[in-house]
């Protein structure tokens, strides 16, 4: 492979030990093991490591609120000085209530234990220690790729978690604390002076990334993903009918699929996603891999040869591209599975 992978270590601080569905506390799917397990994949095929470069907070606050980056900065060690961990026993930070527009809530709560529903719009996105170490690095090593990008490597790999489509603007979820593929088509968009887009293909809508670039038209954005609509997540967004507002009307492109869509339906979908980046300078691809068939996360059925045939057609677009890996929760396959769509991408850019 001749693809730099960016990594850091310090992906792997974050351990969200459980996830709390339905009320239930259950073992957690994002691991740290899903990168390591893409590691020693794209290791075994020669793949060229680059280390993260620490970044500042620029290009962060250019998508991200400030208070949600203060507050996810802070949070761990709020939680741990408030007496929660002992009292009730609660040992990572989690909403018991979500002060919502729908209630008229105007002011952050002071309350320590109601600070994270101000924040968080769901239960399984805990946050303990060193998930804020993490995930800030996984922003470092988004934006380390579009270095690489912007000085001239035709393309580049962030292999990061926690992932981070689901982050939106002033608030997080769906395991996402930081958007590390807004945060680097914005860089990437500032680098290069021209519009660039952002292609999804992780199994859920990129809700975050739709909400951060929904009006304007020098992002566009396109997600792959199941219907929401057949009781999926993100649950409220992701239909096709979101086309984007104001400025950026039509610049927002959802293509929903049904469950137990296989490789001819997604594929169809991803070229249709690829004709819209067409126009752009620069491409983002937000890379889950929880489409495959047999990820315990998705109802969809793509094959390992056709995310090889997807990331031959996202690599014949032939633009500069930075690819931050999402989604992907079948640790036996999610390093072939990954593997797979850069060799597909380098063919087809070669």
């Amino acid at each position: 492979m001749r693809l730099s992978v960016v990594w850091s270590d310090e992906c792997l601080r974050h351990d969200p030990d459980a996830e709390v569905f339905v009320g239930i506390r259950m073992p957690a799917v994002e691991v740290g093991a899903r990168v390591e397990r893409i590691r020693e994949a794209l290791a075994a095929g020669g793949a060229r490591f680059v280390a993260a470069e620490p970044h500042g907070d620029e290009a962060l606050l250019a998508v991200h609120d400030g208070a949600l980056v203060e507050w996810l900065r802070g949070a761990w060690a709020e939680w741990e000085c408030s007496g929660l961990l002992d009292d009730p026993g609660q040992n990572r930070v989690l909403p018991y209530n979500f002060a919502r527009r729908g209630l008229g809530a105007r002011r952050e709560p002071v309350a320590v234990w109601a600070r994270a529903g101000w924040y968080a719009y769901d239960t399984m996105t805990p946050i303990g220690p060193g998930t804020w170490e993490a995930a800030r690095a996984a922003v470092d090593a988004a934006l380390t790729a579009v270095d690489l990008v912007a000085a001239g490597e035709p393309a580049a790999y962030a292999c990061v978690r926690p992932p981070g489509h689901h982050a939106c603007r002033d608030s997080f979820g769906g395991a996402c604390y930081l958007n590390n593929a807004a945060v680097a088509a914005e860089a990437l968009r500032a680098r290069l002076g021209a519009p660039v887009a952002v292609v999804d293909v992780d199994a859920h809508h990129a809700n975050g990334t739709q909400e951060l670039f929904y009006d304007r038209a020098d992002v566009v954005v396109a997600s792959v993903h199941v219907d929401p609509g057949a009781g999926w997540f993100p649950h409220v967004l992701g239909f096709a009918d979101e086309t984007g507002s104001g400025g950026g009307l039509g610049a927002n492109l959802n293509l929903p699929l049904a469950p137990g869509s296989g490789d001819d339906e997604w594929l169809a979908a991803v070229a249709e996603a690829a004709d819209r980046a067409r126009g752009a300078r620069g491409l983002v691809v937000s890379l889950g891999v929880d489409a495959a068939s047999g990820d315990p996360e998705s109802p969809l059925r793509v094959s390992e040869a056709g995310y090889r045939e997807a990331g031959r057609i996202l690599g014949a677009l032939e633009l500069p591209t930075v690819l931050v890996q999402e989604g992907g929760y079948d640790l036996a396959t999610i390093g072939p599975l990954v593997r797979e769509t850069l060799l597909g991408f380098e063919i087809a850019s070669r």
